[in-house]
């Protein structure tokens, strides 16, 4: 019983998991062990992502991989960083300056990505051109699907993928061409809408017809694998679940914080990016549901405003304000192991849960 789906012929994979990480070895690990592994690029400049996808396509060899970036139709065309914080009211400024004060936070030496960017659609597109200029197999679009770089991504002989959070968002990414449609539900982590995953997924299967679905949110087992299967999903797409493996490399006081977690340490909150995002509870998402705190500005401002101290944070291991994106599915992940380890256990338990199934009938 090797769950072999249309998505397994489709992308050349033995087994219908596809795992999303920000990790280089997460990703390549994950093609390795059979599923597909998808890199988030959407935090790196456009000559990085070109020696990030050499770099996994070096770990992974000849096996597939994608490369995942963020398109958010509602980002404008400013690209000028200091001009965009200069117009963010005092108010603001001075309450993130609280937060500097409150936990001591000294200032970031580095800095990020977000200290240096923008994000904007001149930004998006060099990242899109770098994207398809690589040798990844697939090219994944989430928080919008523009159907003209669908369209030049099968035109650079890419398969396509979108994340879809709400049925009134299907058509379009039909529409556009992609080849498989990810279902994501309430329950993920990052950024996520408000439809949980169990009620999300049929629906998004009924519209997409013939067009594959995957099944995204709160997938931390193998019987999510069989119950996404039942619900007529090709697979399953996991991205909490590679945050505790050995390749990972997670900073030890986040892999702390991790590890006790339970699918109710997770909240919801704007305060990173402006767009609702899923993450464990820790005094940052705290310090935004102060009664004094405003409200986070929409993207790419709020990330104008917290990008240097996040940066500042994470570079001093401040650990009160120290997060991670993490969905529900964290309950799930209470050890450490590695990548194969989840797979292989993520494919066991589903084999279990169908038999269990069958034998009912």
């Amino acid at each position: 019983m090797e769950f072999r789906t249309r998505v397994c012929e489709i992308f050349g994979i033995e087994r219908p998991i596809f795992g999303f990480s920000h990790s280089i070895p997460v990703t390549a690990a994950i093609s390795r062990a059979g599923g597909l592994g998808v890199f988030g690029a959407t935090m790196h400049e456009p000559d990085q992502i070109k020696e990030i996808a050499r770099e996994i396509r070096a770990l992974a060899g000849d096996r597939p991989f994608a490369l995942d970036l963020l398109l958010p139709q509602s980002v404008g065309d400013d690209t000028d960083l200091a001009e965009a914080r200069a117009a963010i009211p005092k108010k603001y400024h001075d309450f993130v300056e609280g937060i500097r004060q409150r936990h001591d936070v000294p200032p970031s030496r580095a800095g990020s990505f977000y200290t240096r960017n923008l994000r904007s659609q001149t930004l998006f597109a060099a990242q899109v051109e770098a994207a398809l200029a690589s040798d990844a197999d697939v090219f994944a679009a989430a928080v919008g699907v523009p159907a003209e770089v669908i369209s030049r991504a099968r035109a650079a002989g890419k398969k396509t993928m979108a994340l879809i959070g709400a049925p009134k968002h299907a058509q379009r990414a039909l529409d556009a061409g992609v080849d498989v449609l990810i279902a994501q539900g309430y329950d993920a982590g990052a950024h996520t809408g408000t439809i949980g995953t169990f009620s999300l997924v049929p629906q998004i299967v009924d519209i997409a017809g013939d067009v594959p679905v995957l099944a995204a949110g709160g997938v931390g087992s193998g019987r999510h694998l069989a119950a996404s299967l039942a619900m007529g999903a090709q697979g399953v797409w996991m991205g909490t679940a590679w945050l505790v493996t050995t390749e990972h490399r997670t900073d030890p006081i986040v892999l702390e914080k991790l590890l006790a977690a339970k699918s109710d340490d997770t909240v919801i909150s704007r305060s990173y990016s402006g767009k609702t995002l899923r993450m464990i509870r820790t005094a940052w998402s705290d310090e935004w549901n102060r009664p004094d705190a405003p409200e986070p500005l929409k993207m790419p401002h709020q990330q104008a405003l917290v990008g240097e101290l996040l940066a500042a944070v994470r570079e001093h291991r401040i650990a009160p304000l120290m997060w991670e994106a993490a969905g529900q599915s964290i309950a799930y992940f209470n050890e450490v192991t590695t990548v194969a380890g989840v797979m292989d256990k993520i494919m066991d338990e589903a084999r279990d849960a169908a038999r269990a199934v069958a034998a009912l009938g």
